[in-house]
């Protein structure tokens, strides 16, 4: 074909698509008013985007599709059925990153300052949705977010993974550095890079990687460790990149909704238990998983924070609530344990363990 008929055939196509868009879009407006607040939760998305992975004959890639869908449902949407999500942190986090990848552009964000303050927003209704990180690869649970679930009765309807690299931002050269500005978790995460490279700069924890970015534009000789969204929102230039010591070094984040999504096929259960103070007791909690053939993905304890040496524990299972062996597993627990609180069963990330 010759370069001007290729030309006018991709026109073409562009034209037929925009149609289809807005055909979409008539039809999603027309029936709204029918259908539930939110037509494409997070669970529902994901199972729509396997379902249309699964059937995409090529050569788009599979991350092509999800993202091009992911646009199309959050752009489509009606004005007053736009999503609304809270997300942890300024834009240009992580976070917010991971916010994007679920939910997509035209979604509604409310960025929050503190992790309580995400469950506070969706808790007052403000928000349908909001988004926190739980557990990074090579640093281990976020504990606030933990710690969170004792009081509240959100639920955990769905998780992404994100793969986290960082990169060394500044407005000078790295031989000019004096400071560095990151977050905890991120010096956390590139320890061994920075003892090898910059062993004699003064590093000062901020509360997010945006915030390190923000400081370092203001600071002589400064620097921060962040992401590439982060250098693109101020203007940085990154002067290493993939600077994290794990190679796939990965953050776990959840969504918060009201609302349990229904079994996927290939979900996740999250728990909250409180074991008696006896001898064996936390043994004896464990074994009915083994004994009904649940697989364990995760088990954290955490202080009460109401008596003294009392831990809570918080369990990750492989399987749905609604599973012959998950309600066997449950109905063991009521008995070892003091409560057995549900945070959620929900569809498990493709890159989650």
């Amino acid at each position: 074909m010759a370069k001007a008929d290729t030309h006018d055939r991709l026109e073409q196509l562009d034209e037929q698509i925009l149609a289809l868009l807005n055909e979409r879009c008539r039809l999603v407006r027309r029936t709204a008013d029918r259908g539930p607040a939110d037509p494409h939760p997070p669970a529902t998305r994901r199972r729509r985007l396997q379902r249309l992975q699964h059937r995409n004959p090529g050569p788009l890639p599979a991350a092509a599709v999800e993202a091009v869908f992911r646009e199309i449902w959050s752009g489509t949407a009606p004005p007053d059925r736009r999503l609304t999500v809270a997300f942890f942190g300024p834009p240009a986090t992580f976070t917010h990153q991971a916010a994007l990848a679920t939910f997509g552009a035209t979604a509604r964000y409310l960025e929050q300052p503190t992790i309580t303050d995400v469950f506070d927003a969706v808790t007052r209704g403000e928000a349908r949705y909001g988004i926190v990180p739980v557990e990074n690869s090579t640093e281990g649970c976020v504990t606030h977010t933990l710690d969170m679930f004792v009081d509240t009765d959100l639920l955990i309807c769905a998780e992404t993974s994100l793969p986290v690299h960082h990169c060394l931002l500044a407005p000078t050269a790295r031989t000019a550095l004096r400071t560095l500005f990151s977050h905890p978790q991120v010096f956390g995460q590139c320890r061994r890079w920075l003892h090898r490279n910059l062993p004699d700069v003064h590093l000062v924890e901020v509360s997010s990687t945006t915030e390190a970015a923000r400081r370092c534009r203001t600071e002589p000789h400064a620097g921060a460790l962040a992401g590439e969204l982060a250098a693109q929102a101020y203007k940085l230039t990154i002067r290493e990149r993939n600077i994290e010591d794990a190679t796939e070094n990965t953050t776990r984040f959840i969504v918060l909704g009201k609302e349990s999504p229904p079994p996927s096929g290939d979900d996740k259960t999250s728990l909250l238990l409180a074991i008696r103070h006896r001898v064996g007791a936390l043994y004896d909690s464990l074994l009915p998983f083994g004994r009904h053939g649940v697989n364990l993905t995760f088990i954290e304890s955490r202080p009460s924070k109401r008596r003294n040496w009392e831990y809570y524990f918080f369990i990750d299972f492989i399987g749905h609530v609604s599973d012959p062996r998950a309600k066997a597993v449950l109905d063991e627990l009521a008995g070892h344990c003091q409560f057995v609180k549900l945070l959620g069963s929900y569809p498990r990330a493709a890159e989650a363990p």
